[in-house]
């Protein structure tokens, strides 16, 4: 069979560290970085006699993702121990949710080529993330020896499990984008995935088209780029589908992406929960949460990627111009500060869109970084409007703001930019031009029109872009007539 009569079945687990200041159970820093291991203390190191302490706001946090995935937030929750042995888990448990999460049972609708589908969400739940691995090799199965360094053990980490709904990699793709701005949007998470603030696992199968029955699935954990999400579906889905058509059976097991191979590689059998043997974690108490308290949270909520794109699209905006703006957070805010001052939409999410994060992406410079304010590039594009400088000249312009913060009027006026409009001026300018190109002139007079637009190109290099456009296009064609 060729790969192409196969179905793919997967559900993804997304593991985002929420932000917190401190760790879950202790007071350690959060802060990415730091030399290894010195954001440690004997809570989150797990020595003996210690006891935790739940951190409040990994609650508020866990219950505001809950309530932007439509999940249903429980009145009722516990901890518990999730035991295995591994170097990277000084407790040899990890103290997590088994039977009774945070939140249960929510969805996201996801749009695929121009078809809407909801994607189940399982569960999310509160727990900690272990220490981090440093291998001498490139990957782990390829390292002669490894370190463990614990400054990320005990960070909060919010495990969201998806149903095993999508069929397709557009499919994962679309649902882990959409995922990750709703983190970025409820300031849930900082959403770096070049830090590790958010990680995939993705449990994929393949079964016969037309099939009902699940296949047996492989669990390739901690990708944390959609590209790597991509490539090792793509590679997974084929050495399955290999396996099925030469009348082996796939293995359940957990398996890793080797990034430069694009290959993954077995790790181990898969676990079962039976296999961690969970119980209730001793040392936490049942956690309660009132209506009260969840309702302060929705309070909260800000508006969602989806909602924001159907506001832009009422403005006037294109489909695609509306999602590029939200696909960012900080661009979309940016947009909004500026739309206070400037009114037409469509004008600037094409300066928005365009040179702005243009220079942005050149610079290697985030939003929240830029020298150019909102209310800059919105005075900018009010001079446009004015007529005192032309686009092309606040092409260049803007590229001034960055490099110098200043706003647009202080550079226009110390360069002397001003768009020249004055029609004394620019008659003298235009006869000029009309005397030193009498070719042009007769060509224009005897019917070809591009003889209109290199005269006015002359124009506007005799006044280095300065003539108003307009002007000299009206005051040429009355000359020439």
């Amino acid at each position: 069979m060729s790969v192409n009569d196969y179905e793919m079945v997967c559900g993804v687990e997304v593991h985002a560290e929420l932000a917190t200041k401190t760790k879950i159970f202790c007071s350690c820093t959060t802060e990415f970085g730091g030399e290894q291991n010195t954001h440690v203390c004997p809570v989150c190191s797990g020595l003996p006699g210690v006891l935790p302490v739940l951190n409040r706001e990994v609650v508020n946090l866990a219950i505001k993702a809950g309530l932007a995935l439509n999940c249903e937030i429980a009145d009722y929750s516990k901890f518990d121990r999730k035991n295995y042995y591994y170097p990277d888990l000084p407790k040899n448990y990890q103290t997590s949710q088994f039977d009774l999460p945070i939140c249960k049972a929510g969805w996201l609708e996801i749009m695929v080529d121009e078809e809407k589908k909801r994607i189940g969400i399982t569960r999310a739940h509160m727990e900690e993330d272990a220490g981090k691995l440093v291998h001498s090799g490139e990957t782990i199965t390829s390292s002669m020896e490894s370190f463990v360094d614990y400054n990320r053990t005990g960070v909060p980490l919010l495990e969201i499990v998806s149903e095993p709904d999508m069929r397709s990699i557009p499919e994962v793709i679309a649902y882990l984008e959409q995922l990750v701005e709703i983190l970025e949007y409820t300031e849930v998470s900082d959403c770096k995935l070049e830090q590790g603030s958010v990680r995939f696992d993705v449990n994929v199968s393949i079964r016969p088209k037309g099939s009902s029955e699940f296949g047996i699935r492989s669990e390739i954990k901690n990708l944390n780029s959609y590209s790597s999400v991509r490539r090792c579906l793509e590679y997974e889905i084929e050495r399955q589908a290999k396996i099925l058509d030469e009348g082996e059976r796939v293995i359940q097991e957990t398996r890793t992406w080797d990034e430069g191979k694009g290959i993954t590689l077995s790790l181990r059998s898969k676990e079962e929960a039976h296999d961690y043997r969970y119980f209730p974690e001793p040392d936490l108490v049942p956690l309660v949460i009132d209506r009260e308290w969840v309702e302060r949270i929705s309070q909260t909520l800000p508006e969602l990627p989806v909602a924001r794109r159907a506001r832009f699209q009422s403005l006037g905006l294109s489909e695609y111009d509306a999602k590029v703006l939200t696909d960012s957070k900080d661009l979309a805010d940016f947009f909004d500060q500026a739309l206070i001052e400037y009114k037409d939409a469509k004008v600037l999410a094409n300066w928005v869109m365009g040179d702005f994060s243009r220079i942005l992406n050149a610079q290697q410079c985030a939003v929240g970084d830029s020298p150019i304010t909102p209310l800059q590039l919105a005075e900018l594009l009010k001079l446009i409007e004015k007529g005192t400088i032309s686009g092309k000249i606040a092409k260049s312009v803007i590229e001034d703001m960055y490099t110098t913060g200043k706003d647009a009027g202080t550079i226009i006026k110390e360069k002397g930019l001003a768009q020249i409009s004055d029609e004394g001026a620019l008659s003298g300018i235009i006869d000029g031009v009309l005397a030193a190109n009498p070719q042009s002139v007769e060509d224009y007079r005897a019917g070809k029109e591009r003889a209109l637009g290199f005269l006015v190109g002359q124009i506007m290099k005799a006044t280095k872009g300065q003539a108003n456009p307009g002007k000299v296009n009206q005051l040429l064609k009355g000359k020439l007539s």
